[in-house]
C-alpha cells in the first residue's frame, strides 16, 4: 500500500515540477547522479528500471520522451540455460550536453563534453567529446564547432519572454514567406 502511495505521490512532484526543478525530483527520489544547472524539458524521460546506474553532468539539457536502458533485457531468453543472467552498463553524460526528443541511450554508453545527440537518435557506443551526433544507430557527423558555424548562419535570436511578444517576434522572421 505504501509503495502505490509513494508512486502517485512520485507522479504528482513530477507534474508539478518544471524544467529546472525536474533534475532535483529525478536525483532525491531516483538515485540518479545529476549536476548543477541542468533542465529536463519533459515530463516523460525514462530513466529505465536501474536509474543509479546513470550519471548526467552539469549544465545537460535532456528533452521529452528520452529513454536510457540500463540493462539488456533480450538475455531473459537464456534464462532457462543461465539462471538469474543479466547484462547491465553505466551510462554517463558530460557537461554541457543536449539529448535530442525522443533519443534512446543504451547501457555502457558514454557521451562527452559538449554533445548534441538530434532527435530520434539511438546511442549504441560512446560519443566523443565536442560533437553532433545523429541517426539509428547514431554516428558523429560533424564538430560541435562546424555545427555552431551552421547553426548562427539560421539564427533566430528572441529575447521576448512574454508568449504573444515572442509569437510576434518569431513571425516577425517569416513575414516575406
Amino acid at each position: 500500500m505504501f509503495r502505490i502511495f509513494k508512486q502517485i505521490y512520485l507522479r504528482f512532484l513530477i507534474l508539478k515540477a518544471t524544467p529546472y526543478t525536474l533534475p532535483d525530483v529525478y536525483r532525491k527520489y531516483f538515485g540518479i547522479k545529476i549536476g548543477k544547472g541542468c533542465v529536463f524539458t519533459g515530463k516523460k524521460i525514462s530513466f529505465g528500471s536501474e536509474p543509479y546506474l546513470i550519471e548526467i553532468g552539469n549544465k545537460v539539457r535532456i528533452t521529452a520522451d528520452v529513454k536510457f536502458e540500463t540493462h539488456d533485457g533480450g538475455v531473459g531468453i537464456f534464462r532457462d540455460e543461465y539462471p538469474g543472467i543479466n547484462i547491465y552498463g553505466k551510462i554517463k553524460i558530460g557537461n554541457n550536453s543536449f539529448i535530442g526528443h525522443g533519443s534512446v541511450i543504451m547501457p555502457g554508453v558514454s557521451i562527452g563534453e559538449n554533445v548534441v545527440i538530434g532527435a530520434g537518435s539511438i546511442v549504441t557506443k560512446d560519443i566523443q567529446s565536442n560533437s553532433l551526433a545523429v541517426g539509428v544507430p547514431a554516428r558523429v557527423i560533424k564538430p560541435i564547432e562546424e555545427y555552431k558555424r551552421s547553426s548562427l548562419k539560421k539564427a533566430v535570436f528572441i529575447k521576448n519572454t512574454d508568449s504573444e511578444l515572442r509569437k510576434a517576434e518569431i513571425l516577425s522572421y517569416f513575414k516575406d514567406d
